[in-house]
């Protein structure tokens, strides 16, 4: 799979649009990958369906993606002729899909089947807050007192909201999201890390092969846990249309226009577009699952941006590690 040269980067002037500043298309795709994204949730709750009508086992959603997605990057890789990851990069991938190949969409597809796909974008969007966290834990920086106070606030909310939709506790729902919300923010951290300068001479991964690299790694896993619990009972075709989309779109070509958008527009900049993600996720699932939206949920969801937005801002404030730098993670990356 060696290349006779090397690949252009991806911010290279010469692949963008005419008249079209890098910044203005980081934008673009920006918005791009996360609409893509917020279309997850929803399509993953038709795919699944509920506890009192189910379709499609949570389990095999969630690795039958990965294993569908596996396939197509493995054959993309060969198109492209991606090189080999290096030795020191396998242990990276491997992190990585620990956190977007089985724990987020697992826990994911579970949650979705106990409440609606609106109350999951809620709880979900304390996603960028996990990955910022996270982030810094693993990236040994030190983060002020406002980031620690925003990212406290955002989950009292959160857990606010659970305990007003779960009667006298909290529902099993949403130890599931929080679950999700933490597998997929540790997925995106060491993700990013393998896009990002090493310290050590050699060329980072581009993105897009950080995710094909990832998928198709996951194969002999995968294929055979796919087989194993592929559907006895029939399903309605919806359910086979939203895990087909999570399968081509969530979990591998949205990260082709996000990833990008993060280099192309600068990966403070751009991942602010994933304010709108919760929003998006409430909004498309009323037409694709008939569901409404209340004043309650709007104003939970408005005040949990709002701390992630608040810390986002007190993030770029932080002290710079003493051990060898590896690029900024991108904070807000969602499946």
């Amino acid at each position: 799979m060696q290349p006779p040269t090397p690949p252009a980067p991806l911010s290279s002037p010469a692949s963008l649009p005419p008249g079209r500043s890098p910044q203005a298309a980081g934008w673009l795709l920006g918005l791009l990958g996360v609409f893509v994204f917020a279309l997850t949730i929803p399509m993953t709750r038709l795919a699944s369906g509920s506890l009192e009508a189910p379709q499609l086992p949570a389990v095999f959603v969630a690795i039958g993606r990965a294993a569908l997605a596996g396939l197509l990057a493995a054959i993309w890789l060969r198109a492209v002729r991606a090189p080999w990851p290096r030795p020191a990069q396998w242990r990276q991938l491997a992190l990585t899909a620990l956190g977007v190949v089985f724990g987020f969409p697992l826990f994911l597809g579970l949650a979705v089947q106990r409440v609606d796909a609106a109350h999951a974008a809620v709880v979900s969007g304390l996603l960028p807050i996990s990955t910022a966290v996270i982030g810094a834990l693993v990236m040994r920086q030190r983060p002020g007192a406002g980031f620690w106070a925003c990212a406290a606030l955002g989950t009292g909310l959160v857990v606010a909201f659970a305990l007003s939709r779960g009667g006298a506790g909290l529902q099993a729902a949403d130890g599931l999201l929080a679950l999700a919300v933490a597998w997929g923010g540790f997925g995106y951290v060491f993700g990013a890390r393998l896009s990002a300068p090493q310290g050590d001479g050699q060329p980072p991964m581009p993105p897009e092969q950080v995710i094909s690299w990832v998928l198709a790694a996951c194969l002999p896993v995968t294929l055979p846990v796919a087989w194993a619990v592929w559907p006895a009972a029939p399903v309605r075709p919806a359910a086979w249309g939203g895990f087909l989309y999570v399968s081509v779109f969530s979990v591998w070509l949205g990260f082709f226009a996000w990833y990008r958008a993060l280099q192309l527009g600068g990966m403070l900049r751009v991942s602010q577009v994933q304010l709108l993600q919760p929003f998006l996720s409430m909004a498309l699932a009323v037409p694709l699952l008939g569901e409404t939206l209340d004043a309650p949920t709007l104003g939970f969801a408005l005040a949990v941006m709002a701390t992630v937005f608040l810390s986002r801002r007190m993030a770029v404030q932080t002290v710079a590690p003493q051990h060898p730098p590896i690029a900024s993670v991108p904070r807000g990356v969602s499946p």
